[in-house]
């Protein structure tokens, strides 16, 4: 498929992922899911539905794939939408770049199901599929050898960061030692009253707002629950942080996220881990999502599939800063 460049195009579609304060929720959903919804998986990706935790999921699997090898994906979408259907694509192309199967659930949303409904929900399914995986490696190993320990992958995007995070820091060490990365992109990490992002009200990129933030957590929480870490992971302390797996976060340089993300950078290698900010060069909110526009988000999943199947125990922490080829570097803004 030839892509062509275009910026516009790719703003107008990201800006369909924000619930704002002139949203209205059913039609934010709808609207979503029709924009990212495809009939055909790219690149031979097979689909089945199987129920997690009593939670319905998509199970994507590439033709090739680790079988050990899970990653569980928590679609973002303002706490109010995003649903397997619109995360279909995006994420068959993250199970072929990664090598593994991807599961993605349909957790209950806001406002009808408002916080903690979510983070119940992915707490459920992420215990119910490292049960079943490990008794999977346990069946596939060979007579007489030590089973493989299954490799789980925790992926999740804009607001659903708040809910991967709290798992995390719910989870004892027998499961997190199972977690081999911690992906995240575009990630919200501060709803609380004290946010520079909340509170200064003309503060806006292409596709982000403060708007959005405010819209969007008011109706998954009350204010006074926005403090907490597990809805704003950038409070956490040292203790909430420590033994996380290995952490990648990617976004546009473009984005207002960008400094929350840094900060939560340095609050993870300051608790003792390792992690990697990988920023991209005008780029937007959610870039990823955007790959019948733009050719960067095809490179940027390139560098997640690079991250998942060639990362090295003992990593350090660096950050990121790419660099666009020639060709791609010369283009005018559309």
């Amino acid at each position: 498929m030839e892509i062509v460049y275009d910026r516009k195009g790719a703003i107008k579609k990201l800006k369909l992922l924000t619930f704002g304060s002139k949203s209205n929720v059913d039609s934010f959903r709808a609207k979503l899911d029709d924009a990212f919804k495809t009939t055909f998986l790219p690149n031979g990706v097979e689909r089945s539905e199987y129920r997690y935790g009593n939670v319905d999921c998509d199970v994507l699997a590439p033709e090739i794939y680790a079988s050990n090898r899970v990653m569980l994906y928590i679609h973002g979408g303002s706490f109010v939408g995003g649903s397997r259907l619109a995360y279909r694509s995006f994420c068959s192309s993250l199970a072929t770049k990664c090598f593994c199967r991807v599961v993605v659930p349909e957790y209950r949303l806001a406002p009808a199901f408002p916080y903690p409904a979510a983070n119940e929900d992915i707490q459920g399914v992420f215990k119910s599929l490292f049960t079943e995986e490990q008794i999977a490696c346990s069946l596939n190993a060979e007579r007489g050898s030590k089973p493989q320990l299954p490799e789980i992958i925790i992926a999740a995007d804009s607001s659903a960061a708040s809910i991967a995070c709290s798992l995390l820091f719910n989870l004892r060490d027998r499961y997190r030692s199972c977690i081999k990365h911690f992906i995240l992109f575009s990630p919200w990490l501060d709803l609380s009253k004290c946010s520079k992002n909340i509170t200064t009200k003309k503060i806006s990129d292409e596709v982000m707002s403060g708007d959005v933030l405010r819209k969007s957590s008011s109706v998954y929480t009350y204010e006074s629950n926005t403090s907490s870490p597990f809805v704003s992971p950038l409070l956490a302390g040292d203790d909430a942080l420590k033994n996380f797996p290995p952490v990648f976060i990617q976004m546009g340089e473009k984005e207002i996220l960008l400094d929350d993300a840094k900060e939560f950078a340095k609050n993870l290698i300051a608790a003792g881990n390792s992690c990697t900010l990988d920023i991209w060069p005008n780029m937007m909110f959610m870039f990823q999502m955007a790959d019948e526009y733009l050719h960067e988000s095809h490179l940027a999943l390139d560098k997640v599939g690079k991250v998942v199947t060639e990362y090295t125990a003992g990593q350090k922490a660096v950050e990121i800063e790419n660099k666009p080829k020639l060709e791609y570097s010369l283009r005018s803004e559309a």
